[in-house]
């Protein structure tokens, strides 16, 4: 199993941007956006809901001015507030800003990444293209997975490598001018599309043996017992993700971080996840359930049975439906969990 954090081309709806003194990243499959002054100290941690208006762009940025853009296509949308889709103006976007891989501003200037051809283009207005040049993205700075800018510094989210999850903070993409890289803190990891296979492990399925019984005699036996089976959601452990986190009335945590973990699971393998759909499971509580089990065994035959569980890192988190009787000591080969929709 690998970890990693799931890069702005293969996550619609996601992305980072900055306004004032504010970083953001927008999870449109989440439906809420999270608001921090400080990505590496974890600071001022609060969970808004994104106005449906705001779901689902291509690309999002901040401005300097205190707009947030949301790039839908060939056009845009101004507004002054996610949560609220206050203020909104739709603008097309120039034929050159079209069809970027990542935007953002700084500096007063708008900034579109073609991570393909390794250039960049800088334009003081993506409706008109105004005072437009292009130049090479330095080598150092291709590889982002999202791109975002404040007034005075850009930033862009590297690959997650042995020093865990960071991020860049710079001043010219084209010289590789490098202020700084800091880690990001754990509980803005949380958020992150595949974080949860940094901060607790990739995810893992396994057929758990709950009961066995050997009848080692040569008469047949008949065995009737009450056995006790584990079924749904660890909440109380997984509620730990969101503790640090601020939600606004309108976002609710322990949802929020269902939700969190569910995709997790839905992941492929390369960003951590199981790539199995947990739609039809019981995500309600853990509940611990007694049933009655009666079994006829034949003379020197064995009886197993299995429950199907998911966890993340070393943790159990969500015990399945499925329960599958074997007469071999070994644990069933098949998943019995229908695969994710990618």
């Amino acid at each position: 199993m690998m970890k990693g954090i799931i890069p702005k081309s293969k996550a619609k709806g996601t992305d980072f941007c900055g306004v004032g003194g504010y970083y953001y990243i927008i999870r449109s499959d989440l439906g809420c956006f999270m608001q921090s002054s400080n990505f590496n100290k974890g600071y001022d941690i609060t969970i808004f809901s994104l106005h449906p208006a705001c779901q689902n762009g291509d690309h999002y940025l901040g401005s300097g001015d205190g707009y947030f853009y949301i790039i839908k296509g060939n056009s845009y949308r101004r507004v002054t507030n996610l949560e609220t889709d206050s203020g909104a103006e739709v603008y097309s976007l120039h034929p050159n800003c079209q069809r970027g891989d990542q935007y953002l501003s700084a500096f007063g200037n708008y900034y579109i990444i073609f991570q393909g051809k390794g250039t960049y283009r800088r334009t003081k207005n993506l409706n008109e293209d105004s005072e437009a040049v292009e130049y090479d993205l330095h080598p150092n700075c291709r590889n982002g997975l999202y791109y975002w800018g404040l007034p005075d510094h850009y930033y862009f989210l590297k690959p997650v490598s042995d020093g865990g999850v960071e991020y860049y903070k710079g001043t010219n993409f084209n010289k590789d001018e490098c202020v700084a890289v800091y880690s990001v803190h754990p509980d803005v990891v949380n958020f992150l599309p595949g974080g949860l296979s940094v901060t607790i492990g990739p995810s893992f399925g396994i057929w758990e043996n709950i009961k066995s019984i050997i009848n080692d005699s040569n008469t047949p036996v008949k065995w009737q017992n009450k056995i006790n089976k584990k079924f749904g959601y660890n909440k109380e452990k997984m509620s730990q993700i969101t503790h640090n986190w601020k939600m606004t009335a309108s976002a609710e945590t322990g949802e929020l971080a269902k939700l969190i973990v569910k995709l997790q699971f839905s992941f492929s393998a390369e960003y951590g996840g199981s790539h199995v759909s947990t739609r039809n499971e019981s995500w309600n509580d853990v509940t611990e359930v007694e049933e009655q089990l009666t079994v006829q065994l034949k003379p020197n035959a064995s009886f197993y049975l299995w429950q199907y569980k998911l966890g993340l890192g070393q943790e159990p988190v969500l015990f399945c439906r499925d329960l599958k009787i074997d007469d071999v000591p070994h644990p069933p080969t098949e998943v019995p969990l229908p695969p994710a929709q990618s």
